[in-house]
């Protein structure tokens, strides 16, 4: 349940921004608005999610299927082009159901930050692919959109995520302990360890709830292993976990970020389904726990947002292989489910304004970057 808070209209500098976040567990479109001069957060407000139905969930899985043939960033052929304006249409629809929710009227909102669908992740072939067209998104709103957020940062050599990070810091600022670690538990998983002088380090450490998804979808036509009960009955295969461990990326040094559908369900195939539950699940957890290696030093707090910090299994397996606590968002007064949205709309300001979304510590790019393309109304 999100919690409600006020934030006033836009006054001076402060701006107030709407984020749009569609991320890799394609469960929905979450939408978080925010106050915010494009360093501070200054007002945090309602937060939203609209769920996808079953089938377009199921034609957002063909479109991922269908974009690992692209080689082109800007190319939408035949249904791509068709689910990018339908995915555009339903955040529009989001927006509209969200302000009415909240009785919020449009031009109380200064800029809509909009991340799309990411349905290739390819920075090593300078290649990112986020379905939604920003423009029909901003006439339909009637509001600025800024998009596009990962572009110029992989053109320029980045990983192109995490993104959120530069959102992390500015969240944690009233936090003391440090360094901290924000685990954001998604489709995917990233860390953001943030050092005793703010200095920023930033990478995806490997699946989180995408292939355990994926595996429940598969088995028994369920969205999700709800409370992690199916992998909570199984047994761990850890000589499976080994084999995807020594895949080469996890020995590469950060900044790195990983596809969605960088590794397949082919070794659990022949496991039951809670076997295999158990096993993928103990694989995000590993994940997590080699990236231990990379942080500069050991972190006083871990901070989990994402969906997946619901999955107590994950949450366990996790805690047992970093050997640390590692507390829900919600413990500082911080919605779990809504720090990706709002991340956005943290961006899409700074963005606008010209400012740094990107650094070398968080996506190897050479040098701090800012990005995105405004659509105006």
């Amino acid at each position: 349940m999100h919690e409600e808070r006020h934030v006033s209209k836009r006054q001076g500098d402060v701006w107030r921004a709407l984020g749009l976040m569609s991320g890799t567990s394609l469960d929905g479109i979450d939408v978080a608005l925010i106050e915010t001069d494009g360093e501070r957060v200054l007002g945090r407000g309602f937060a939203a999610t609209y769920p996808y139905s079953e089938a377009f969930r199921e034609k957002l899985r063909d479109g991922l299927s269908e974009a690992t043939a692209l080689r082109d960033r800007a190319a939408r052929p035949g249904r791509l082009h068709l689910l990018e304006q339908y995915l555009t249409e339903l955040h529009a629809e989001a927006v509209g159901h969200y302000l009415a929710d909240h009785q919020i009227t449009p031009d109380s909102i200064d800029l809509v930050g909009f991340h799309g669908q990411t349905v290739l992740h390819r920075p090593e072939a300078r290649l990112t692919v986020q379905l939604g067209d920003g423009a029909l998104l901003a006439r339909r709103v009637g509001r600025p959109v800024v998009y596009d957020l990962r572009a110029a940062d992989v053109a320029a050599g980045g990983q192109g995520a995490p993104l959120a990070p530069a959102y992390h810091r500015a969240l944690a600022a009233e936090i003391s302990a440090r360094p901290l670690v924000v685990l954001n538990l998604g489709g995917v998983a990233n860390v953001t360890w943030i050092g005793r002088d703010g200095t920023l380090l930033a990478f995806d450490t490997g699946p989180a709830s995408a292939m355990i998804d994926d595996w429940v979808k598969a088995k028994l036509g369920k969205a999700f292993d709800a409370d992690g009960e199916l992998a909570a009955a199984g047994t761990v295969h850890e000589d499976i976990v080994a084999g995807w461990l020594a895949h080469s990326y996890f020995a590469g040094a950060p900044p790195k970020s990983l596809d969605r559908n960088a590794f397949d369900l082919g070794p659990v195939a022949a496991l039951s389904p809670e076997d295999g539950a158990a096993t993928l699940t103990a694989f995000s957890a590993a994940a997590v726990a080699a990236g231990v290696v990379h942080f500069p030093d050991k972190p006083a707090l871990w901070i989990a947002v994402g969906g997946g910090r619901r999955n107590p299994t994950l949450m366990r397996m996790i805690e047992t292989r970093v050997g640390a606590p590692i507390r829900p968002a919600e413990a500082f007064n911080i919605d779990g489910d809504s720090v990706e949205a709002e991340a956005w709309a943290f961006l899409a300001v700074r963005a606008r304004l010209g400012l740094p979304i990107t650094f070398p510590g968080t996506t190897g790019v050479s040098r701090a970057l800012s990005g995105g393309i405004v659509a105006e109304s």
